[in-house]
């Protein structure tokens, strides 16, 4: 039952055409995140991928409505892989088909790690990434794929990554003017279509049904040959048999294969995922986290074995489902029913899709990635924010997709440990009859008022608010060590929600001083579960459950 989960019948005209709308979305996008990932020869297997992952995934994940295939941060970390491999020596001078076991070899070991991660129930702590961090990962997305297609967009080979395709068109000696033609012919498309067509026509499918038969038509071979021009890139020929199972290459370079396989499973989790919530805001669900990262790593696993590239939840395919009607899984099994009926019958059609055409489309989606809206107005909201979040742009672009978020993601909670931090000792607060005022004896009983000035300056009355972290523990032993004047010490627990491990060592070392010191020393208002924890490293004999009842122990000390 689990495994046919939502697949019911009540939605099923909303979600055939949710499906079928998908799918036109879905096909230029998955020849262009091929060609981009694998290069010439590869745009195919990205539509291999979006068949396989668009499939598998509605049917085994935790997202009813969500479409899956190739994205824009997979296709990037594909080609980090294939860049990777070729700079360690691996398939230097291999083209896409030679290179493919290598590659489908990290796609399954990325799905397995994928699976594993829904295994482990660690779905609700990806999604806990910091939007400055998100926002500067996904607009670095964006940049790494407007730069690897300006090879592609003028008619220049480039290869590698950021810098080695900076480098590659610099040291071009000259631009493809047909292939500039027709990368142009489709930005045109793209961005000038008035929006009632686009209301009824995707304009990457547009862009497909026009400009490829205009390079055809003024773009041959032949014609080029005649003006001494290069022919422009194409598709070529789609390999026969459609989906075949192949078992890729595990016999080589493992610790490379191993070492992409996590970054695919970590980068497919995190998009997937914040896929997944956005498509709860719109149809008013919850996704289950674990299971998506079931359904999304199974599915890899498969496209891996099936020479597809790996996919993730799709933001903008899965919008225009559920907008289109889609609500159950069955939209997203129809999306990719729907791409394997083209893929049978329209073949030979593809091969004659220009790569300039694909990059035009990608140059596209390369600046509907980008954040733009953060990304300008950042530094009006924090100045931390937005240099952390162009830090991790940088990262991203210039360095490690996964390192930059995980770099971004340590910052990031160091920045928030310390805010909380500020905010808790700001909280704190110290009773003491020399310096009684209305705030500081704030939410006290008449009879605590009274106690506290009977007790004098040899009480103290320390009251410590909101859930304790490791960052409080260091401010609470300051402030302790300016203390000194005192007899009896109460630490006021009644406002504290929990406790961290290194706060707990801290109040440890505070009762040990003042016994040593010959004072003394309650704890007091502590609630059960942090009781135990104090219980637990050994200062029960200092407890109270009150704040009154210490006062009136602490005064017939005093």
């Amino acid at each position: 039952m689990a495994l046919i989960h939502g697949l019911h019948q009540r939605n099923i005209r909303g979600d055939l055409l949710g499906g079928l709308t998908a799918a036109v979305v879905a096909l230029p996008l998955a020849l262009a995140f091929g060609n981009a990932a694998l290069g010439p020869g590869g745009a195919i297997y990205g539509l291999y991928g979006a068949i396989v992952t668009g499939f598998l995934a509605a049917l085994l994940g935790g997202t009813p409505a969500q479409v899956s295939g190739p994205t824009g941060p997979m296709s990037v970390t594909v080609a980090g892989i294939v860049s990777s491999l070729a700079a360690i020596g691996i398939g230097r001078d291999l083209n896409a088909g030679e290179m493919l076991p290598l590659v489908m070899a990290a796609v399954v070991i990325g799905g397995v790690f994928e699976t594993l991660l829904g295994v482990l129930r660690l779905g609700r702590f990806i999604t806990l990434v910091p939007y400055s961090v998100v926002s500067g990962f996904m607009s670095g997305i964006g940049f790494i794929i407007l730069v690897l297609q300006l090879g592609p967009f003028i008619g220049v080979s480039t290869g590698g990554g950021v810098v080695a395709s900076l480098s590659s068109l610099i040291d071009a000696p000259s631009w493809n003017p047909a292939a500039l033609a027709v990368g142009l012919m489709t930005l045109a498309v793209v961005f000038l279509t008035p929006l009632r067509i686009r209301q009824w026509v995707p304009t990457p499918l547009l862009a497909l049904l026009i400009v490829t038969p205009l390079s055809l038509l003024l773009f041959n071979d032949n014609r080029l040959l005649e003006l001494g021009l290069e022919p422009i890139a194409r598709i070529g020929a789609i390999p026969e048999g459609g989906l075949q199972l192949v078992v890729p290459d595990f016999s080589q370079h493992l610790p490379e294969l191993v070492k992409a396989g996590m970054v695919l499973a970590l980068l497919g989790a995190i998009d997937s995922l914040l896929t997944s919530l956005v498509a709860d805001n719109i149809t008013q669900t919850n996704h289950d986290s674990n299971r998506e990262l079931i359904g999304q790593g199974i599915a890899n696993t498969a496209a891996g074995f099936l020479s597809g590239l790996p996919g993730a939840g799709a933001t903008m395919r899965t919008v225009i489902n559920i907008k289109s009607g889609g609500q159950t899984p069955w939209s997203g099994m129809t999306h990719s029913l729907v791409l394997l009926l083209v893929l049978l019958g329209a073949g030979p059609l593809a091969a004659q899709i220009p790569t300039a055409l694909l990059a035009g489309i990608l140059i596209k989606v390369g600046l509907d990635i980008i954040d733009w809206g953060f990304l300008l107005r950042a530094h009006r909201l924090s100045a931390k924010t937005a240099a952390l979040m162009y830090a991790v742009l940088l990262m991203t672009v210039f360095w490690d997709l996964i390192w930059g978020v995980l770099v971004g993601m340590f910052v990031a909670n160091l920045l928030t440990v310390d805010a909380i931090t500020r905010s808790q000792l700001e909280g704190m607060e110290e009773d003491n009859p020399s310096d009684a005022t209305d705030a500081l004896h704030a939410n006290l009983s008449p009879e605590e008022e009274a106690l506290i000035l009977r007790c004098g300056k040899a009480l103290m009355l320390f009251r410590l608010r909101g859930p304790l972290s490791f960052g409080a523990a260091k401010g609470i032993s300051a402030r302790m060590g300016l203390i000194q004047s005192y007899r009896v010490l109460i630490l006021d627990l009644t406002d504290v929600s929990r406790i961290g491990v290194t706060a707990t060592l801290a109040i440890e070392r505070m009762v040990e001083e003042a016994r040593s010191a010959g004072r003394t020393l309650f704890i007091a208002g502590a609630n059960h579960s942090l009781e135990q924890r104090l219980r637990q490293f050994g200062v029960e004999g200092v407890l109270r459950p009150s704040r009154l009842e210490a006062l009136q122990e602490a005064a017939q000390l005093i």
